[in-house]
């Protein structure tokens, strides 16, 4: 038996207000060309305990293309305009939005609800936040997904946007506070 000591984790360094070096990229909030077919935007606002935004946070968001399947391929930090990436990253800039242009994700099971995932890094946060946005449609599918059916009503609210009049997706962030989202573990 070895004699090894178990390292007991530190915690984080806050992340910012010094976004604008090396984070940003080109294109970076685009998993598609703006304009493609099947293309939507998704936008929102980040919130902070008191109700002002959050000037100065970072998301980013991984999700399924439209018929389900996980982009499993390198290089999503380039952007072609032509090949739907599965990974943006978007600053909020003074106003505290944010907006992507993505398409809908498709259920990654039959059956299940699906939904985008998503990062949030802002000043003051020593370690990201975890999350998940959820499409407004098959209620059926999201009453069964297992991360909703396990919160009461008020908070699963928090994890399912709000479909637009022209087709894309609202969904707010409140880091704390009232209506504030769920956030989710991983240990």
């Amino acid at each position: 038996m070895s004699n090894q000591t178990k390292l007991t984790p530190t915690p984080g360094q806050t992340v910012g207000p010094f976004f604008g070096y090396a984070l940003p990229y080109a294109k970076d909030r685009e998993l598609l060309a703006p304009g493609s077919p099947g293309s939507i935007r998704l936008q929102g606002t980040v919130y902070d305990g008191s109700g002002a935004t959050v000037p100065d946070a970072i998301l980013e968001i991984w999700q399924a293309d439209s018929e389900g399947k996980v982009v499993d391929r390198t290089g999503s930090l380039v952007r072609d305009g032509y090949t739907f990436t599965g990974f943006g990253r978007s600053s909020v800039g003074n106003t505290g939005v944010f907006t992507f242009t993505t398409v809908n994700p498709g259920p990654t099971e039959e059956g299940a609800a699906p939904f985008i995932a998503v990062a949030i890094f802002a000043r003051g946060l020593t370690n990201r936040l975890f999350t998940r946005i959820y499409l407004p449609e098959n209620e059926e599918a999201l009453a069964k997904d297992p991360l909703l059916s396990s919160l009461d009503p008020e908070r699963r609210k928090t994890l399912i946007a709000r479909r637009d009049a022209d087709g894309g997706l609202t969904w707010d962030v409140r880091l704390q506070g009232e209506g504030e989202t769920v956030f989710l573990d991983f240990q």
